[in-house]
C-alpha cells in the first residue's frame, strides 16, 4: 500500500450534536498524516450514486474546523442504507470498491451507530474475500448509547446533558400552580433507556429528580404505574414521569404503536417514528386517576442542542476521529475505536480497538443492577457512571446572540 492514499469519511444514521467533532478529529489527524480527505455525501448511499466532496476545501483551515466541531447534526449527510448479504448481491459491493479505487482510497471511516457498524463489518469482510488492501474502521456515534464493547458512545454526554437540564426545567414549571398534574417527558431511546436514565442527572441541578423513570429494560406494569402516581399525588402536587420511547408492555409490543399506526419502518427493519409513548400514558392517566396531565415530546432537541454540549464529549469525540485515521493507517481494519474508561474518580478513559462484528447490530442495555428493585428509577451506580460525561461547557460562538455554526454544504 502507497504510503499517502486518499482517506474516505461517511457518517450515517440519527445525528448527534457530537458528531462533526468526531469529523474534525478525522480531518486533524489526515493533515497530519498528509492525507486528502473526501467526504461521502449521505452516507454509503449517497456514495452509490457517486456523490462526494473534498473535505480539504471545504474545511482548509482551523477557523472552520473550530465552527464545525460545534455545529449539529452530520455536516456530510446521512442516511440508513443497509447492504446486502454480498451472497446473495455483491453488486452494491462491486460498485463501492470500484468507487473506492477511482478515488484512490486506502482507508474508509465511517461514523456511526449500531447499523453503521454493520457497514463497516461488512465492508471489511467482503474487501478481504477480495484482496482487496482497502481499510475500514467504524467511528461511533450515537445518543442511545447502546453500542457494545465501549464505555460510552459520542453524542451521549451531549444528549444527557440536555435532558437532565430540560428535566429539571421542566419540573420547576410544572410545579408553579397549587393543582395536581403528572407531566410525562418523553425521552429518546428505541431498545435502551440510556437516555432516559439520564434524566435522573436533574437532581443536581437544585430540584429533584423524575419521581419515576421508565426504561425498556423492564417491562411495563400499568397498575404498578398508576398505584405509585396516585400515592405521589396524595403528598406532592405534581409527579414528574420520565419515560423512554421504547418502552414495551409485557407482550413485548411497544406502547407507542397503541398511540400510533401506519409507522413504517427503515431499512433496518426498526419503527421509522416512535413518539407517542408519552402522549398514551398521559390519556391513561388522566382517564385512571383524573388528574391533569401533559406529555413533553423531548424530539429531536436531544441530538441537536449545541448550546448544552458537554466539553467532556466533544473532546472525546475529537479524538475517537483522530484515533479511527490512526487505527486505519496502522493497517487495522473491521474494527471499531472506542473508549475504555480506566477510573471513575478521577474520571479517565483509552482508546482501543474493538472487533466491528461484536458490536454491529447488537444492542448494549442499561445493567438491570443500576435500575432499582421496582424498575421505576435508577440507583447510585448509574449516576456515578454518567455524571462525568455531562462535564464541562463549550459552548459555540455566538453571533447577534445566536451561535454561529459552519455553513452546510449544498448539493
Amino acid at each position: 500500500m502507497a504510503r499517502v492514499r486518499n482517506i474516505l469519511v461517511g457518517q450515517s444514521g440519527g445525528p448527534t450534536a457530537a458528531i462533526n467533532a468526531s469529523l474534525a478529529g478525522v480531518m486533524d489527524a489526515s493533515r497530519e498524516l498528509g492525507l486528502r480527505p473526501i467526504g461521502m455525501r449521505y452516507g454509503i448511499k449517497g456514495l452509490l450514486d457517486g456523490r462526494t466532496v473534498d473535505l480539504s476545501s471545504n474545511l482548509p483551515g482551523k477557523l472552520e474546523l473550530e465552527l464545525l466541531r460545534h455545529t449539529p447534526a452530520s455536516y456530510l449527510g446521512s442516511c440508513r442504507y443497509k447492504l446486502p448479504d454480498p451472497e446473495k448481491d455483491d453488486r452494491p459491493y462491486r460498485q463501492l470498491f470500484d468507487e473506492f479505487n477511482r478515488l484512490g482510497v486506502g482507508y474508509v471511516l465511517y461514523i456511526g451507530g449500531n447499523d453503521s457498524m454493520d457497514t463497516i463489518a461488512r465492508l471489511s469482510s467482503y474487501g478481504e474475500s477480495q484482496g482487496s488492501d482497502v481499510r475500514f474502521v467504524g467511528v461511533p456515534k450515537t445518543i442511545d448509547n447502546d453500542l457494545l464493547g465501549c464505555d460510552h458512545t459520542p453524542g451521549y454526554g451531549s444528549a444527557a446533558k440536555f435532558v437532565a437540564t430540560a428535566t429539571a426545567e421542566i419540573q420547576r414549571d410544572s410545579d408553579v400552580y397549587d393543582l395536581s398534574s403528572v407531566t410525562f417527558v418523553e425521552i429518546m431511546g428505541r431498545d435502551a433507556g440510556w437516555l432516559a436514565a439520564a434524566s435522573t442527572l436533574a437532581g443536581s441541578a437544585g430540584g429533584p429528580s423524575p419521581d419515576v423513570v421508565l426504561l425498556p429494560e423492564v417491562s411495563f406494569d400499568e397498575r404498578k404505574l398508576l398505584d405509585r402516581i396516585s400515592n405521589l399525588l396524595e403528598r406532592q402536587n405534581t409527579v414528574i414521569v420520565a419515560v423512554s420511547e421504547g418502552l414495551r408492555a409485557p407482550d413485548g409490543k411497544l406502547l407507542c404503536e397503541r398511540a400510533s399506526s401506519g409507522v413504517g419502518t427503515d431499512e433496518f427493519g426498526h419503527l421509522a417514528q416512535l413518539s407517542g409513548t408519552g402522549r398514551y400514558l398521559a390519556a391513561l392517566t388522566r382517564e385512571r386517576i383524573g388528574c391533569k396531565t401533559r406529555c413533553v415530546e423531548l424530539s429531536t432537541l436531544q441530538r441537536c442542542a449545541s448550546t448544552t454540549a458537554s466539553a467532556v464529549d466533544l473532546s472525546e469525540s475529537r479524538s475517537l476521529g483522530a484515533a479511527g485515521v490512526l487505527a486505519a493507517t496502522d493497517s487495522q481494519s473491521g474494527v471499531m475505536v472506542a473508549l475504555e474508561r480506566t477510573s471513575t474518580t478521577p474520571y479517565q478513559t483509552r482508546l482501543v480497538s474493538v472487533d466491528v462484528t461484536k458490536v454491529a447490530d447488537k444492542v448494549r442495555r442499561v445493567p438491570r443492577h443500576w435500575i432499582t428493585p421496582d424498575g421505576m428509577g435508577l440507583t447510585r451506580d448509574f449516576e456515578l457512571y454518567a455524571r462525568p460525561l455531562v462535564r464541562g461547557e463549550d459552548r459555540p460562538a455566538m453571533v447577534d446572540g445566536v451561535p454561529q455554526f459552519i455553513a452546510p454544504l449544498r448539493g
